[in-house]
């Protein structure tokens, strides 16, 4: 029962991001916009770097059950004014009400995860890492690529009601939810501080203190640099060399997210099997930064005139989506592993602070990799991401001494 909670909940939090990383970039090229800009509609994200923030705040007041059944009631309303909105008509107004979808979006992350390492225990943490990643993916697939293949026929205004029609459903689901929800509020202020910011202090230094912590924060933030820089840029390229959007919806949203969720899977049954996680980690960021050659490769020689060089850049989609699903699942479980650690007082803090990291490493980079495509060209740019795809393989070198 625990699973299929989990499932749903990852299920719709991935929805915003699917939405704003796979349809609406394509979407604003097709309108004629450039990669600088397009890469600025990364700021969105900007809620995501910050929750650690707030985090303490969903650590210490009221239940995971309510903060859930608040964040996605708000993410179902924010859904219902974007029917009203069109990207080309009302952008700066529709980017405030996705900003705030992203906030909200945050705040449900908090709760979930918090919630999840509450109920999993750790021979657990293999499956349910991925059912978190492939809900997570499984709804940004259905939001992102989902919504660009039918979005001509369906139309903007439909799509967004379909969206809140998920989030109401899912609200009620939660209401109903066992009672393993109703977790006991745990309050940090039982250690008794004399003003606020000692409080923050104290909290801080707790997190720094679990073990693996500083390791595990330098490999989120750098483990996404390179893939993510080129999952975000190689549709534009397909899009500039004559795919088509509904084309790109289905190969990259559909195909290509199906595949890293076959991958997310694969690396959960691979850590059930009690396979070491460090040996898992490596061997897939090295077949990672060796599909990165073969996109790089590929960039050179395109064209769109023959038919086998679409089924060449389709298949790099597929193992590239496939390896990164294989080490989103590994990263996660490495997450989790090392908040396991933690005070329980603070363990839904920890991990939204090591998955804020996360999150920085990806956009920090992606944000202005538009710009240096527009500024020097795709090859450059795929040189940097093998450069960078390199770097992680580095770092697990320097293992941590933890029962992981």
């Amino acid at each position: 029962m625990k699973y299929k909670l989990l499932g749903v909940l990852y299920l719709v939090q991935g929805m915003p991001y699917g939405l704003q990383s796979s349809l609406l970039p394509i979407y604003l090229r097709g309108v004629g916009l450039s990669f600088t800009h397009i890469s600025l509609t990364k700021v969105l994200y900007l809620p995501w770097l910050l929750k650690v923030l707030w985090a303490p705040f969903v650590d210490q007041h009221w239940t995971k059950r309510t903060w859930l059944l608040l964040s996605m009631c708000g993410l179902g309303m924010t859904c219902l004014v974007c029917t009203a909105l069109s990207p080309d008509e009302n952008f700066l107004l529709l980017a405030i009400v996705l900003l705030l979808m992203n906030l909200l979006a945050s705040v449900q992350d908090i709760a979930v995860d918090g919630l999840a390492v509450i109920i999993l225990n750790r021979k657990e943490l293999g499956y349910g890492n991925t059912i978190q990643v492939v809900g997570y993916k499984l709804g940004s697939v259905l939001a992102g690529g989902g919504f660009l293949t039918v979005m001509h026929i369906f139309g903007w205004s439909n799509l967004f009601l379909l969206l809140a029609t998920v989030y109401f459903l899912a609200t009620l689901y939660t209401l109903s939810a066992p009672d393993f929800m109703i977790t006991a509020n745990v309050f940090i202020t039982k250690v008794k501080y004399k003003n606020k910011t000692l409080k923050r202090l104290e909290i801080l230094k707790m997190m720094f203190l679990v073990p693996g912590t500083l390791w595990t924060l330098g490999f989120v933030l750098i483990y996404k640099l390179g893939e993510h820089g080129a999952t975000s840029m190689f549709p534009l390229f397909l899009l500039d060399h004559g795919m088509s959007p509904a084309e790109l919806g289905f190969w990259n949203g559909m195909v290509g997210m199906t595949s890293s969720i076959a991958g997310s899977t694969m690396g959960g049954v691979l850590l059930a099997q009690k396979r070491k996680l460090f040996n898992l980690l490596r061997i897939s960021l090295m077949l990672r930064f060796l599909s990165l050659c073969y996109q790089t490769i590929l960039l050179t020689v395109y064209t769109s005139e023959l038919w086998y060089m679409t089924a060449a850049a389709v298949l790099s989609i597929i193992i590239q989506h496939f390896i990164g699903g294989l080490v989103t699942t590994l990263t996660f479980s490495l997450m989790m592993h090392c908040t396991k650690g933690a005070d329980e007082r603070i363990q839904a803090t920890h991990y939204s602070f090591l998955a804020t990291m996360e999150v920085l490493g990806k956009l920090a980079f992606s944000t202005v990799i538009g710009g240096l495509v527009d500024w020097t060209s795709f090859i450059f740019c795929y040189l940097l991401f093998i450069f960078l795809s390199f770097m992680p393989l580095i770092h697990t070198l320097y293992e941590p001494r933890l029962q992981f």
